[in-house]
C-alpha cells in the first residue's frame, strides 16, 4: 500500500507560481513511478507530468511549455512540482499518483495509488 498527501495549493494572481508537495509512505516498489494530474470542473483528469523514481526519467504532456517542473527528494519521500507563470487556466485540483511499474506515464489508468488532491486557484 501506498499513502499519497499532498500540499501546497492555494488562491494565486495571474502570473504567479506555486510548488506543490507530494509526501509518500508505504511500499518503496509501488512507487517506482509517479506523476501529477490535474482535473478542472467539468473536465476529464490530464496528465502533467511523470517521473520514474527508478531511474529518474522524466515526462511531460505537451501543453506544460516549460512552466512546469517535476522533481523528487528521495530522502523526504517527496515529490513536488513547481508551476510557474500560472493562469486562470490552471484552476483545478491537482493529484500526486503512484505506482509500481518502471516506466513513466501520463495515463491516470496506469496507477493505482492517488492523494487527496490539492486545489489551484487562479484570479486575480
Amino acid at each position: 500500500q501506498v499513502q499519497l498527501t499532498e500540499s501546497g495549493g492555494g488562491s494565486v494572481q495571474p502570473g504567479g507560481s506555486l510548488t506543490l508537495s507530494c509526501v509518500a509512505s508505504g511500499s518503496p516498489p509501488n512507487r517506482n513511478s509517479m506523476a501529477w494530474f490535474r482535473q478542472a470542473p467539468g473536465k476529464e483528469r490530464e496528465g502533467i507530468a511523470s517521473l520514474s523514481t527508478h531511474n529518474g526519467r522524466k515526462e511531460y504532456n505537451a501543453f506544460v511549455k516549460g512552466r512546469f517542473t517535476i522533481s523528487q527528494d528521495n530522502a523526504k519521500n517527496t515529490l513536488y512540482l513547481r508551476i510557474d507563470n500560472l493562469n486562470p487556466e490552471d484552476t483545478a485540483i491537482y493529484y500526486c499518483a503512484a505506482d509500481g511499474h518502471l516506466y513513466t506515464s501520463l495515463l491516470a489508468s496506469r496507477y493505482r495509488y492517488w492523494g487527496q488532491g490539492t486545489q489551484v486557484t487562479v484570479s486575480s
